[in-house]
């Protein structure tokens, strides 16, 4: 009696402790709606707060107060942000994590991070935020992680990560000699040398590069995602590679428009190297779980070429493609470790006939597996529609390249869908259970968003065309 009330006693601490980051993260989804509430499309920057360096006073020095702020693309950022958190406490089954309370502040820790990244206009507040988001996720990889390989797979992800970054705090420091200031708003007033701006983009494109991930730079993603627990492959997959991405778009054409213009067909050419090669790779994977995460290479390399096109199309593409794999990529990471928390495998060898003992599944993952080729009426559809667009415009053989992934895309997602759901049903899952309640509860929100921006894609068209990056940039 006494070990039944000792595990009892734990059990309920560990749902107490859930439900209360549950409403917390919550509570911040509810503050983030809010403030699209008072969000005016046509304006740019907006909701601005300046703070006081901490540190200023005590050392004397004279650097100006940091400023937060949003745009209509910060914001739709951070909705992603706040809208994943939650979903990864819903997801996450207390039982099997030791550790509990110190996973859920990891959890919490990455999202004040992340809000941090996408809310702060100074450059070098970016960049310790941007580097401060290592340290959660290097725990939740290496102590939460679900394989013997996990400790490996986090030293992959940091040191990966936090040598690509290296190059864009030289990059900072080269603006602040030159300037005087980290300031976003100032430096956009402010034009390098056209020399110096070509070494310091070098800099910015190989730290967001890696963060994408492009190719050869994409080594530590397969291995963190394959090891590390379900709620780190969702925000690895569903914010964490955005942060390249946005970065680009905040840094590059804004702050070096002279060096993005000529560095363009260098970084087109390592565009393209991940689209076709990435979805060629991806195409020959076993491993349920490391073919979504290569699918993830092959779906972002489009986001450089919507980028750097510098059209209006390309702009609107490369974000929207951003916020719908963050979308897709997320869900299909949750629907993986439904299976394997049922078979402890990850071999898509073993799921044939899925669809016989797991009809709810089968479906779930139909739509998954369509959205993520970019079938119609899908969100992942209008962003690979612009940003192939885009590619066209600035360059017909470019456009038939960057158009392969979408081929290639298609047929390692009906190639997957074939070989789990179809043919005569693997002894494996015979007595296998179909979704229960709360995982079905855990997917609901991607199936409705994927499918509600596929529709209605003008309510994130409108923010992102109105903000101030777009502006600058176009």
């Amino acid at each position: 009696m006494g070990v039944l009330s000792v595990v009892k006693t734990s059990r309920e601490k560990k749902n107490k402790l859930k439900r209360n980051t549950l409403e917390w993260s919550l509570g911040v989804l509810l503050s983030v709606f809010l403030l699209w509430g008072g969000f005016d499309l046509e304006g740019q920057f907006q909701f601005l707060t300046q703070m006081e360096w901490v540190f200023s006073p005590i050392l004397g020095l004279q650097w100006g107060p940091v400023v937060f702020a949003l745009d209509g693309v910060s914001l739709l950022f951070l909705s992603l942000t706040t809208l994943l958190i939650p979903i990864c406490v819903l997801v996450t089954e207390e039982e099997s994590v030791h550790l509990f309370k110190e996973f859920l502040l990891c959890l919490l820790a990455l999202e004040f991070l992340l809000i941090g990244v996408f809310l702060t206009l100074d450059l070098l507040i970016f960049y310790v935020l941007f580097e401060g988001i290592l340290i959660p996720m290097f725990l939740l990889i290496g102590v939460w992680g679900s394989r013997e390989e996990k400790v490996r797979a986090s030293y992959y992800f940091f040191f990966f990560t936090f040598a690509g970054s290296a190059f864009m705090l030289v990059g900072f420091f080269q603006f602040y000699w030159s300037a005087g200031t980290t300031d976003y708003l100032t430096l956009l007033n402010i034009r390098a040398l056209e020399t110096i701006q070509k070494w310091v983009l070098i800099g910015f494109f190989f730290s967001f590069a890696v963060k994408i991930p492009l190719i050869p730079l994409h080594i530590w993603l397969p291995q963190a995602h394959v090891e590390a627990p379900v709620s780190g492959s969702v925000i690895l997959a569903g914010v964490l590679l955005k942060l390249g991405g946005y970065g680009l778009l905040r840094f590059s054409w804004p702050l070096l428009p002279g060096a993005s213009r000529y560095w363009t067909p260098l970084i087109f050419t390592l565009g393209l190297i991940a689209v076709v090669l990435g979805g060629l790779t991806t195409c020959r994977q076993v491993d349920f779980k490391r073919l979504v995460a290569y699918s993830s290479v092959a779906h972002m390399g489009l986001v450089p070429l919507g980028l750097f096109s510098q059209t209006y199309e390309g702009l609107v593409g490369a974000v929207f493609l951003m916020l719908a794999h963050g979308l897709v990529s997320s869900a299909l990471f949750i629907v993986v470790t439904f299976l394997y928390v049922r078979s402890h495998s990850r071999l898509i060898k073993y799921y044939r006939g899925v669809v016989f003992s797991m009809p709810l599944f089968a479906i779930v993952l139909l739509i998954l597996s369509l959205t993520n080729m970019g079938f119609p009426s899908s969100s992942s559809f209008i962003g690979e529609f612009f940003s192939m667009l885009a590619t066209f415009k600035y360059n017909y053989g470019v456009g038939v390249l960057a158009s392969s992934g979408v081929v290639l895309s298609a047929a390692y997602s009906l190639y997957m869908y074939n070989r789990m759901c179809f043919g005569a049903a693997s002894n494996f899952l015979l007595y296998t259970r179909d979704l229960s309640r709360r995982e079905f509860l855990g997917v609901l929100p991607f199936l409705f968003f994927i499918l509600f921006f596929g529709v209605c894609p003008f309510i994130l068209v409108d923010p992102i065309k109105n903000g101030a990056l777009f502006s600058v940039v176009a």
